[in-house]
C-alpha cells in the first residue's frame, strides 16, 4: 500500500529511535495506522550531519540539523518530521507548525569520564572535556576556568570512544537519547540541573507538520503531552528573548507541576564562562509564556547592552 504518512528524520541512530517512537505512538492510537506499511521513515541528511568537524556557529547554526526535512516537508516529499526539541530554532518556516510534543524524557546530561566520575570538580587541572556545546562548556569553565575545552561531535558511540582513547578525559551525553537509544546501563553519574543546567527543549521530542494539514495535526492531537508542550514553550520563551542560537550559551528548564504551577531555571553565560547570570520564577503553567520572556528580560538587564559582543569575542 502507499504509505499514508511519511515521516521524516535525521540519520543518526538516536534520531531515527525517535522517529520509530512517534510511528509506534501514531500506530497505536489510530487503527488505520497499525499495518507497518501505513507509516514510512524517510532517511533526510541534514548539513549538521555531515560535517562534523567544526562547531555549528561556524557553519550556520542549528537550523543545520532542520532544515533539509523542513524542506521536505514543505515540498510534499515528507507528511511529518520528527526533531529533537534542542535543535528547533525558535521560528519556524513559514507555513509549518509543531504543534504535537511526546512526553519528555529526562532532560538531564550524563557524565563520563575514567575515574572522576564524581563529576567536574574531580577531574585534574587542566583536564580535557570534549564537548561541541557551548552551553556545557560555559558551565564548566564557570566553575573550572582550568579546564580545557575539546571540541567533541558525532554520535554516543563516538563521544564515548574518544574517551575510552584517551583524546579527552570526560565528556557529557544527554540522559534522554541514552534512554531512548536503550543504553541506560552506560549511565553512571547524572548530574543535576543546579550543576550542569540543560539546554532548552533537552529531552523533548517534537513533531512537525504543514499548518493546512488537518488530518495530521488530528491524528497528532492524540500523542501529545500538554505538561511537556508547556514547559518547552516557556524555554524557547526564553530563548526568543535572548535572541538565542548555536552561538549563545543558555541554558533552561521548565517544569510543569500537577497543580497548574510552573518553575523556569535559567541561566545566560559568556562562551568562556567568565560571566555567568542565572534566575529562576515560578508561576502558573498557562502564563509560561511570560515567565519565559520575564526571565530573558532579567537575563538581558543583567549582562549588559554589549553581552551578544561577548559571545562573539568568545
Amino acid at each position: 500500500m502507499t504509505p499514508l504518512f511519511r515521516i521524516g528524520t535525521r540519520g543518526s541512530p538516536l534520531a531515527q529511535a525517535q522517529a520509530r517512537a512517534v510511528r509506534d505512538a501514531l500506530a497505536a492510537s489510530h487503527p488505520d495506522l497499525a499495518d507497518p506499511a501505513a507509516l514510512e521513515i524517510v532517511v533526510i541528511r541534514t548539513t549538521g550531519d555531515r560535517v562534523l568537524d567544526r562547531p555549528l556557529a561556524e557553519i550556520g547554526g542549528k537550523g543545520l540539523f532542520t532544515k533539509e526535512i523542513e524542506e521536505a516537508l514543505q515540498a510534499g516529499a515528507i507528511d511529518l518530521a520528527v526533531h529533537s526539541m534542542k535543535d528547533v530554532p525558535t521560528v519556524l518556516p513559514d507555513g509549518l507548525v509543531i504543534d504535537c510534543l511526546l512526553p519528555r524524557e529526562d532532560p538531564r546530561d550524563a557524565w563520563f569520564a575514567g575515574s572522576a566520575m564524581a563529576g567536574p570538580a574531580a577531574l585534574p587541572p587542566g583536564a580535557r572535556v570534549g564537548t561541541a556545546a557551548l552551553r556545557r562548556k560555559a558551565q564548566l569553565l564557570a566553575g573550572r576556568p582550568d579546564l580545557r575545552i575539546d571540541i567533541l561531535r558525532g554520535n554516543v558511540a563516538t563521544r564515548l570512544r574518544k574517551l575510552e582513547e584517551g583524546v579527552v578525559d570526560a565528556t557529557m551525553l544527554a540522559v534522554a537519547g541514552l534512554k531512548r537509544l536503550g543504553r541506560a546501563d552506560l549511565l553512571r553519574t547524572v548530574l543535576e540541573p543546579v550543576e550542569m543546567l540543560p539546554a532548552v527543549g533537552q529531552g523533548a521530542i517534537g513533531v512537525e507538520c504543514r499548518a493546512d494539514d488537518t488530518d495530521a495535526l488530528t491524528r497528532l492531537a492524540a500523542l501529545g503531552c500538554a505538561a511537556t508542550a508547556r514547559a518547552v514553550a516557556c524555554e524557547r520563551a526564553l530563548l526568543a528573548g535572548l535572541d538565542g542560537s548555536c552561538r549563545t550559551p543558555i541554558a533552561a528548564l521548565a517544569v510543569a507541576a500537577p497543580d497548574g504551577g510552573m518553575a523556569l531555571d535559567a541561566l545566560l553565560a559568556a562562551p568562556d564562562g567568565r560571566w555567568l547570570h542565572r534566575t529562576a520564577r515560578t508561576g502558573l503553567a498557562a502564563d509560561a509564556l511570560r515567565l519565559g520572556a520575564d526571565a530573558a528580560a532579567e537575563l538581558r538587564a543583567r549582562a549588559g547592552p554589549d553581552y551578544q559582543a561577548s559571545w562573539r569575542a568568545g
